[in-house]
């Protein structure tokens, strides 16, 4: 089955009815048909945005404990990779949950990811090919 990567931004606007995003990422997941792939530190992110709503954050964990998204375990030996790619976007600068996303989406060759950060755009697997963002942005 074809795998897709999920951002923080996505998961946060599923839970928040007054983000901006709302419509479009409750749209996006009712229309996917693939498998969801994120890690811990995206969950810890929506969490922590989560926070002014603690009923938010219990239907969120429960919707990830039903299987919504699958979650990529990163270890010790991922973090020197990790680090690189931190340094690499130093100048966006690229926090820890995208920099996890990348090396995830260099690990098991997956080139698509829902997001709404633009910094996306910027990112390279490999250092060469763009990601394809499958939520449209607002300006």
């Amino acid at each position: 089955m074809k795998r897709i990567l999920i951002d923080s931004g996505p998961l946060i606007a599923l839970f928040d009815a007054s983000d901006r995003y709302h419509t479009a990422s409750v749209n996006f997941i009712k229309n996917n048909p693939y498998e969801l792939i994120s890690t811990l530190a995206n969950i810890t992110e929506t969490l922590h945005l989560l926070n002014f709503n603690r009923q938010a954050q219990i239907d969120f964990l429960g919707w990830v404990n039903a299987g919504a998204i699958q979650l990529e375990t990163i270890t010790t030996d991922d973090l020197l990779a990790i680090k690189k790619l931190t340094i690499k976007y130093a100048d966006l600068p690229m926090d820890f949950a995208d920099a996890c996303l990348v090396f995830v989406a260099e690990k098991l060759n997956i080139d698509e990811i829902a997001t709404i950060d633009r910094d996306f755009d910027v990112y390279r697997l490999n250092g060469k090919k763009p990601f394809t963002c499958l939520i449209k942005r607002m300006i």
